[in-house]
């Protein structure tokens, strides 16, 4: 297959589970090359994502490695022969790679969970609100990239929204409900938005209170994307330098007991819709 010049963070975790296989097996990328009629250099290709990787190589290799999760290598095959062409292939070259990888992740994605503190969730965000985000960049952004933004962040909506929309959890704590990232109206709209989202049976929002007791979780916020299987799940989370995909098993473990001990200590469903309510009077 002819080698990428820039492969996908999807095509880039396909071959990081395929190193995660090797290395359980105990083999060099050497000799497992070997075994398929292959060398290192195109082992080391496949491993990073720059080379492509067919279906019975993916298979011929996990029985070499002697996998037997059928559902993992299945998972495999489907990343492996995607030929998906998604709609956030024409911002290619207009905005940062990380954004249409997140867009990608969440397209395939089979569940979602978000824990946010200080912001709405992106997939709640209102044009207003996420224009303001946006617009708040140091150094500004030009304003038709900050359109594009705004354009693609709406577009990302499709995942909880669209025709086979997927189940969603979202965590908010007081604070991000609270402040005005816009104006007063705009607040008011993002509001009634989060409101009108979460009537829907597939998407919970439980809101964590200002007066919560021995609340010392406010540094966990996060993105949690569901893969095929629960090992090809993907936390993301934002930092000064960029998105991070984490993609270690232990790291997702970790994440999702986060998630269950925040979304524990927040209000259950309705009583958030009630809070969320009472401060939409409150404007």
């Amino acid at each position: 297959m002819p080698r990428r010049r820039q492969p996908t963070a999807r095509q880039e975790r396909l071959g990081i589970e395929l190193r995660k296989l090797r290395e359980a097996a105990g083999l060099k990328a050497r000799e497992a090359a070997a075994l398929v009629g292959s060398d290192s250099a195109q082992m080391s290709q496949m491993e990073s994502g720059i080379a492509g990787v067919s279906e019975e190589r993916v298979r011929s290799l996990a029985a070499h490695y002697s996998c037997a999760d059928e559902e993992l290598i299945e998972a495999l095959v489907g990343m492996a022969t995607d030929r998906t062409r998604g709609w956030w292939e024409e911002y290619r070259g207009l905005l940062p790679t990380p954004f249409l990888d997140l867009a990608e992740l969440e397209h395939h994605a089979t569940h979602r969970l978000d824990v946010e503190f200080l912001h709405v969730p992106g997939l709640f965000q209102t044009e207003d609100y996420a224009r303001a985000v946006f617009s708040y960049r140091v150094p500004r952004l030009p304003g038709n990239e900050i359109e594009l933004r705004v354009r693609h962040r709406m577009e990302r909506k499709a995942v909880i929204t669209g025709p086979a929309p997927v189940p969603y959890k979202a965590v908010i704590h007081e604070a991000a409900l609270r402040i005005r990232v816009g104006d007063r109206t705009a607040a008011g709209r993002q509001l009634a938005g989060i409101l009108e989202l979460s009537e829907a049976d597939h998407i919970t929002v439980r809101v964590i209170p200002f007066e919560l007791d021995g609340f010392a979780g406010a540094t966990n916020a996060m993105m949690y994307v569901g893969g095929a299987v629960p090992r090809l799940d993907t936390a993301v989370r934002d930092a000064p330098h960029g998105t991070g995909f984490i993609d270690s098993e232990a790291q997702l473990g970790t994440f999702r007991t986060l998630f269950h001990m925040v979304e524990a200590v927040s209000l259950e469903s309705v009583r958030s819709r009630d809070f969320i309510h009472q401060l939409a009077k409150e404007l």
